[in-house]
């Protein structure tokens, strides 16, 4: 593919940039310190700006308030949100996953239901998928969804969901059909978290943050006409959710893994390591410059899986091998600037001493989850192994 930008493309990435510059915030690096309970407001009003511009979702078709952007044209988009350190939104999962999946698979009511409000960041939206036994095999879930009149009567227990705690609305799989093959007999509804029965639990992390939640079901009803595609076709709905997390994720992280390799290679010249710069030790001088490498291989890569999709209309396997590269890459990096750091790595954003904050001692430890999130390594593997080298399944 043509690397270099279009003339349409400039005039995007132009247009964008002016935006931008009268537009972001310049105090999210006050913020974005505090935790996430504390910034969230200021995350929402940030993301209602974006929409009044029309920058909330560049992706989704106009006639749903996006832009119809190329795939360049949102790489562009991350790319100038990322220079500009502009602060992220607060819908991710609305605007990234969700609200595409419900208009790939919603009714019209749905629709006219629900996208205003997810653009807006009026109604935040959670993914609910994992359960303690199905995480990685999510079509062993358990929970349940039986009609009763024009209702649902769900029960059941998710895990590991994003936002929950600040959830109004959850993308639930449920199984709907106990007797059918457990691909075949799942159901996605969409479910008002303020609804009896509904209880969130936050589940705290080793950053410190309650980022995760696990939410329990009793006897909650759901409207019938809140089934987001056919009844017993949810796997199908789901793994348009999921490829929506996989196949463009990387485009969004690429910046921020760029920021921080160059950040990491500007301290290693005044951060002293064994009394003189660590740019000087030609083992840690290997290791960022093997890190600045991997970097640019994941946006190649990634522009790899967009020249795909542009000719064939479908992602391919490039969304798990992007997945596996960027979760391991950015374990690897983190561990890099440890070693770099030393004890001072460790400091967390109260201490003094500690290096930019103590972003690096959250972001090491944050970077434990990436490779289980979004489909753990092992999965991905076992995906590519048997799509793309013919291998027989693992499981």
């Amino acid at each position: 593919m043509d690397l270099n930008l279009s003339p349409e493309e400039v005039r995007f990435r132009d247009e964008l940039r002016a935006w931008l510059q009268a537009n972001a915030p310049q105090d999210w690096s006050e913020w974005r310190e505090k935790s996430i309970e504390e910034s969230f407001p200021y995350l929402r009003a940030w993301q209602r700006k974006l929409h009044e511009g029309r920058w909330a979702a560049v992706s989704w078709p106009k006639e749903y308030g996006g832009r119809g952007a190329t795939l360049t044209q949102q790489a562009i988009f991350w790319e100038e949100m990322a220079r500009v350190e502009a602060p992220p939104m607060a819908n991710s999962l609305g605007l990234g996953l969700i609200g595409p999946t419900i208009i790939a698979h919603g009714t019209e009511a749905q629709k006219k239901r629900f996208i205003p409000k997810i653009l807006s960041a009026e109604e935040i939206w959670c993914q609910g998928f994992s359960e303690p036994n199905a995480g990685s095999d999510l079509a062993s879930l358990q929970t349940e969804a039986k009609l009763d009149g024009d209702h649902y009567i769900v029960n059941g227990q998710k895990v590991w969901t994003s936002y929950g705690w600040v959830g109004n609305w959850c993308e639930l799989v449920v199984r709907t059909d106990p007797n059918a093959p457990k691909h075949k007999g799942l159901s996605v509804l969409l479910i008002d978290m303020s609804s009896p029965g509904v209880e969130v639990r936050p589940l705290r992390q080793m950053t410190g943050e309650s980022e995760f939640n696990e939410m329990f079901f009793r006897d909650v009803r759901v409207p019938v006409e809140n089934l987001l595609g056919q009844v017993n076709d949810g796997w199908n709905v789901a793994v348009s959710t999921l490829m929506y997390e996989r196949g463009s994720y990387g485009a969004r992280l690429h910046p921020l893994f760029r920021r921080n390799i160059s950040r990491l290679i500007e301290l290693s010249r005044t951060f002293k390591k064994n009394g003189r710069p660590a740019s000087q030790d030609p083992i840690t001088r290997q290791k960022l410059a093997q890190c600045y490498a991997e970097v640019e291989i994941m946006r190649l890569n990634q522009l790899r899986a967009f020249s795909r999709i542009t000719a064939t209309g479908a992602p391919g396997p490039e969304g798990s091998i992007q997945k596996i590269f960027w979760s391991e890459l950015n374990q690897r990096l983190q561990q890099v600037a440890q070693e770099m750091f030393g004890p001072y790595g460790q400091l967390l954003a109260e201490d003094s001493h500690a290096v930019d904050k103590g972003i690096w001692s959250y972001g090491y430890l944050r970077t434990r989850g990436n490779t289980i999130e979004a489909g753990t390594s092992e999965v991905q593997r076992s995906i590519i192994g048997h799509f793309v080298l013919g291998l027989p399944k693992s499981y």
